[in-house]
């Protein structure tokens, strides 16, 4: 044998072995049991499964640049939980995972997924759709360390969504998190199949979005001295606080989320909420100042003038690069937590009432009703743009347009109100979906789990027409005391797996004794990706 033909012999021998290695490899079989709870699934009881290896592919359909993304997601999923690197291709095989569009299906956000021993297809009728598929096979992969190949079982799933609206809100004004965290932020959202980013960007501790107009609401406005040591306490840490973030990386944002099929509303809270503007610009107060960014929590006196044309205008104009930003639907504007007080003695304030011809109502008092002509007239301006306006329930207390997209909040019944009115409503109330209130959901154990699954967004009382009225549900993580990736995470982990069932699974599959033992396994997909969430929860399975 000569040198060549011995370095070929000796080639196909370490072929031959490797091929001998990896088939003699064991299996680790995974589950279609994954949170949130698809609509239905059948298994087969016959232990047959479809094997993931070094050969599988991931098929799209050429040409279609989102459902690339999405092959590519899925490759880098099965790497990070399976250990196994797959190939991508448009050409379809056996030993292949096949992702497909099929226009036949009904629900735009809805897949089929099924499994058998030679691949497995999925079909969506919208790239969001395969998407949302996508994430239960992440789910559904048992984790590896690449020692065992990673099998998925046959079945099938038929799937789709609930609520249109599955929202998660975080507050960046109070505390400011930076654009990588935000877009882990959005990767976990991803996760859980959550489908708006609800991003509240200004507030009375903070204004965290560059508006190019009015420079000075982040070369002053984004910055404070500290911040309050803790609850009810005068007392200062003495730790600028400050951050802010560019057009260009909201934009950012913007694309990283749309890649994931998040769409992102922006918050700008106004009247109230505004003493971070009013400090830089002290001419759209009542008072004309001079204000201060807050160092403490709570809800202040110091709002815009609602009867300032100079206000409106500024009102206006922020709205507008803030639509050039975010191509969202819709553009939330507050309208929390505003209080009257100085309206109730400013002469413009005064002189607007009456030129509207505002007058107290048994329901409504003028300066109430001033808010919500001030909101509309902003309103105006988004609907000038294509777009609605979305704010919190306390702007039903000036009798606003019915176009109005409402958040209700203040507590459970604040809905059925809304809904009543019929106003289009998202449920999430304080009660059971601020995620950062230390009140109704302190972090601890199975309690908090427990207290997030047992609500029902659509009020039992409501009658067919009005429960049409509510668009989906909402958590909400407030950052006063949140002032890291671990604290946020605390809040998050795992009750947005609780959420993310209320929001996308019908009402009839639910089971919390049945989520607990499905959430064992979330649970270590959240260590794989690092997400932290208090170990008490164990406890649970302990007892």
């Amino acid at each position: 044998m000569n040198t060549s033909q011995l370095k070929k012999w000796m080639l196909l021998s370490f072929m031959v072995s490797g091929l001998m290695s990896c088939t003699q490899k064991e299996v680790t079989l995974g589950s279609l049991d994954v949170i949130p709870i698809p609509s239905e699934v059948v298994k087969l009881d016959d232990g047959s499964s479809f094997v993931i290896d070094g050969a599988t592919k991931i098929c799209y359909p050429e040409g279609n640049e989102k459902m690339k993304r999405n092959a590519e997601f899925l490759a880098s999923y099965i790497k990070k939980i399976a250990a196994t690197e797959v190939k991508l291709s448009t050409k379809e095989g056996d030993n292949a995972i096949v992702l497909s569009l099929d226009n036949t299906l009904t629900e735009e956000e809805g897949y089929e997924l099924n499994v058998s021993e030679e691949r497995i297809s999925l079909k969506g009728k919208t790239e969001a759709g395969v998407f949302y598929g996508i994430q239960t096979l992440h789910k559904a992969l048992p984790i590896t360390d690449g020692t065992t190949l990673a099998a998925i079982p046959c079945g099938s799933v038929k799937d789709s969504p609930r609520f249109g609206y599955r929202g998660f809100m975080v507050d960046v004004g109070r505390h400011f998190f930076g654009v990588d965290y935000l877009k882990e932020i959005i990767d976990m959202l991803a996760l859980h199949n959550i489908n708006y980013f609800h991003w509240h960007l200004t507030e009375d501790q903070g204004w965290r979005i560059e508006i190019k107009k009015y420079p000075k609401l982040t070369e002053i406005g984004s910055k404070r001295k500290g911040t309050i040591k803790e609850r009810g306490s005068k007392e200062l840490d003495n730790i600028p606080v400050s951050g802010y973030y560019t057009q260009e990386e909201a934009k950012e944002i913007v694309r990283y989320a749309a890649e994931r099929y998040i769409t992102v509303i922006p918050e700008i809270d106004m009247p109230g909420h505004m003493l971070a503007a009013l400090a830089s610009y002290p001419e759209l107060g009542c008072t004309g100042g001079p204000y201060e960014i807050a160092p403490n929590f709570g809800v202040f006196r110091e709002v815009l003038c609602g009867g300032n044309e100079k206000t409106l205008q500024f009102a206006k104009d922020v709205i507008n690069e803030i639509m050039d930003i975010f191509p969202s639907p819709y553009i939330h504007i507050g309208g929390d937590e505003c209080p009257k007080f100085y309206w109730k003695t400013c002469a413009k304030c005064q002189r607007k009432i009456k030129e509207l011809g505002l007058k107290d109502t048994k329901e409504h008092t003028k300066e109430n009703q001033l808010q919500a002509w001030f909101m509309g007239e902003v309103e105006k301006e988004i609907q000038k743009r294509g777009r609605e306006m979305m704010a919190w329930n306390e702007i039903l207390k000036g009798n606003p347009a019915k176009s109005t997209i409402v958040m209700a909040w203040t507590k459970p019944e604040a809905r059925l109100k809304s809904i009543e009115g019929g106003y289009r409503t998202i449920a999430c109330p304080i009660q059971y979906l601020y995620f950062s209130n230390a009140k109704f959901n302190e972090l601890r154990g199975l309690s908090s789990i427990d207290r997030v699954y047992s609500f029902e967004p659509v009020p039992e009382e409501a009658t067919p027409e009005q429960k049409k009225n509510i668009m989906g549900a909402q958590a909400c993580i407030w950052t006063e005391w949140t002032k890291d990736s671990v604290k946020m995470e605390w809040q998050m982990m795992p009750r947005i797996a609780a959420l993310a069932e209320i929001q996308w699974s019908k009402p009839e599959n639910k089971n919390i004794q049945d989520f607990m033992e499905r959430l064992k396994h979330q649970l270590d997909i959240y260590k794989v990706y690092g997400y932290n969430y208090k170990e008490d929860i164990h406890e649970a399975w302990d007892k």
